[in-house]
């Protein structure tokens, strides 16, 4: 299946891609990419660092007639989200990416497919491997960690990079300029207790599943359904009606992707089981049917199961009530921007077992005061369950420079190129460039790229015919960047 992606057009560009995702690199387990990366540069004998946090530099000449140009960062992480459909048979660790072509588009076998930002690497890859296209004086900035954390950019000592202008490669729009982003802090609550055995009560397994899921930020604004809340909106109303009791619950998985499922184990008075399962049905068609328009495959199901260890009345209560009061989704839309997403939440994990509880968020807002008083807010709500409560992850937005030379020169070179405006926007997911601007303030940014949609989840998918537009653009950019 994946040698078909090799004969896609740009060729040099796609089979980097290929070879790229052969190589395991989940987020905080990057060893191997990063070894596969500087081997790359040194292969070609060209400059490689490799940071003392890990983050790969391959530095390229210009090329003949180009030296008097300003000089350029060419920027994309290396890791991925890694995630498959749960009856997906896939292990991240030691399989290379099942990559299918299908009209024009490429996805993967049940997983996530890695274009986010893997198209981005390998772009940068063919650049360098290339000795026909022209190009300033570059500077290849591979980060890492970029999806749980961003500490790849925050790592980046300033002084390192010498180029003038970066070009991020990690948005999702190919009709898109952007040129700012939000900040992001991580909210965590943990907490212990002593499981309490129920043996008179009639054991469950509830399931919430067939969500779309999505980016926590990009994706934040189209109404997606949340696992996690869905899944708590059901345990509240039937402890409140048929004193159930929850045993476990597994539900969400990563910060920055909307929760897709849910699984908890329940527990019921035999009594009640028949109302429960009456109840459960007619319930789940409301909330099924509150979501059909953006997750149409939305299914609840209870099916029996093996006797569980049960949360005490009081926790199980306080944890409830905290979940269903957590913001998730649009906290606040910009009143500066249109149709820009200001601040939100994803609630994005819920684990409870074994005697141990955790909730995971990740807030976002492209005003930091606004971040950081919705990340009170959520810390306030979880210390109700008496719950040991942090925040940590911190990192700033980015803020707009729409006049930069940058952001004129490829909006005026995509009206030329493509015969209509490009939108030159901020968006609402991290980018590194707000990070980055810390040490390097004088360097200025802007992020493009090719149509990706549904990145962070197993239905990720990149446009062929958008690759082919974005890597045309690209090189045109690279020629037309102006003198030092």
């Amino acid at each position: 299946m994946s040698e078909t992606v090799r004969n896609l057009d740009p060729q040099a560009m796609w089979n980097h891609f290929a070879d790229l995702n052969a190589v395991p690199r989940a987020s905080k387990k990057e060893e191997r990419v990063i070894q596969f990366a500087k081997a790359f540069g040194e292969q070609l004998g060209l400059e490689t660092i490799v940071d003392e946090i890990g983050n790969v530099i391959i530095r390229k000449p210009a090329t003949s007639g180009m030296e008097d140009r300003r000089p350029i960062v060419m920027q994309s992480h290396l890791d991925m989200v890694h995630q498959k459909n749960n009856d997906t048979d896939f292990d991240f660790e030691t399989q290379g990416i099942e990559m299918i072509v299908n009209d024009d588009w490429v996805h993967a076998n049940g997983t996530t497919l890695g274009a986010d930002n893997g198209i981005g690497v390998a772009t940068i890859m063919a650049i360098l491997s290339s000795d026909n296209i022209p190009h300033p004086p570059l500077e290849a900035l591979f980060t890492i960690d970029e999806e749980t954390g961003m500490t790849g950019a925050q790592g980046l000592v300033g002084g390192l990079l010498h180029g003038q202008i970066l070009l991020n490669l990690d948005t999702e729009e190919d009709d898109e300029l952007t040129i700012g982003c939000a900040g992001g802090v991580d909210v965590t609550a943990t907490g212990s207790y002593s499981p309490e055995a129920q043996p008179d009560l009639a054991n469950f397994e509830l399931t919430v599943r067939g969500l779309k899921g999505g980016h926590s930020g990009m994706d934040i604004h189209l109404g997606r359904g949340n696992a996690n809340k869905i899944m708590n909106r059901i345990l509240w109303a039937a402890a409140e009606k048929f004193g159930l009791r929850v045993g476990e619950i597994d539900g969400g998985g990563l910060r920055n992707a909307i929760p897709r499922e849910s699984v908890a184990k329940i527990g019921l008075p035999a009594e009640h089981v028949a109302d429960f399962q009456s109840w459960l049905t007619a319930e789940g068609e409301i909330i099924c049917s509150e979501y059909k328009t953006t997750d149409p495959n939305c299914e609840i199901v209870c099916e029996q199961a093996e006797s569980s260890q049960y949360l005490p009345l009081d926790l199980q209560a306080k944890i409830l009530g905290t979940v269903y009061g957590c913001t998730s989704g649009i906290h606040r839309m910009s009143p500066d921007i249109n149709d820009l997403v200001q601040t939100s939440n994803n609630l994005a994990r819920v684990l409870i077992a074994d005697g141990e509880f955790q909730i995971q968020c990740l807030t976002r807002s492209s005003v930091n005061s606004e971040r950081d008083d919705l990340a009170n807010a959520l810390c306030a709500n979880f210390q109700l369950t008496g719950a040991e409560v942090g925040v940590s992850g911190a990192y700033p937005g980015w803020q707009p420079a729409p006049q930069s030379s940058i952001v004129t020169l490829m909006s005026e070179l995509y009206q030329e190129m493509f015969g209509e405006s490009a939108h030159v926007a901020a968006c609402h997911a991290g980018l590194e460039c707000g990070i980055l601007g810390q040490n390097y303030p004088n360097m200025e940014m802007i992020s493009f790229g090719p149509n990706i949609r549904g990145a962070h989840s197993p239905d990720e998918k990149v446009q062929i015919s958008s690759v082919q537009k974005f890597w045309t653009f690209t090189l045109e950019t690279l020629k037309r960047i102006p003198l030092a």
